[in-house]
């Protein structure tokens, strides 16, 4: 019996692999990925007074049972959501004119959002909270949330309907994601930073 050379080996597994590679995702022309779906780098905690903690590079848990990387997404995890920190933020901070886009999905009843620093964007079940009139949020899949900051307003979009065009940024710096209760995913979250 003729065993496969090592060359045709490594060839085989190459071939196999590069499929997995092809579906990741590639943020639009302009736009830097804030996730790299594998690990939690480019993220950190903050304490009680407010003080970042270490970064969380190369790590797929946040340390506290809440945050982990589970496929290619920021989950906030739900039976941790007692114990666990509530918010999971950006190493680097974002002061100036940018789009954000991102996607995230809940289980009935979440509430989390996207903070600016101290200003909150809500993201959750928007069928039992904050924007209960959106007729695009689409319950425990999927939404796309599209916001544009421009001197100091965010306008935000989810799958296309607007949701606000006036909020107002006070003190712009590192961006936050939120899991206050209940489950939450986020995921494919980039920036295009605008002049």
């Amino acid at each position: 019996m003729k065993y496969p050379s090592l060359a045709r080996l490594v060839l085989l597994a190459c071939v196999l692999a590069a499929p997995l590679r092809a579906a990741e995702f590639t943020p639009e022309p302009g736009f830097t990925a804030l996730t790299n779906g594998r690990d939690l780098t480019g993220w950190h905690h903050k304490d009680a007074a407010g003080v970042d903690g270490p970064a969380l590079d190369g790590k797929t848990e946040g340390g506290d049972g809440r945050w982990t990387i589970k496929d290619e997404a920021l989950s906030g995890n739900d039976k941790k959501a007692e114990s666990g920190r509530v918010l999971l933020w950006t190493t680097k901070a974002f002061t100036g004119n940018f789009v954000l886009r991102f996607d995230f999905r809940s289980a009935a009843g979440t509430d989390g959002g996207l903070f600016f620093n101290k200003t909150q964007l809500q993201c959750g079940d928007y069928s039992s909270y904050a924007y209960k009139n959106c007729k695009a949020y689409r319950p425990l899949d999927w939404n796309a949330i599209e916001v544009t900051v421009q001197d100091g307003v965010a306008r935000a979009t989810c799958n296309g309907e607007l949701l606000t065009a006036t909020l107002k940024i006070t003190e712009p710096g590192q961006l936050g994601f939120e899991a206050d209760k209940g489950a939450i995913d986020y995921r494919r979250i980039r920036i295009k930073v605008l002049p």
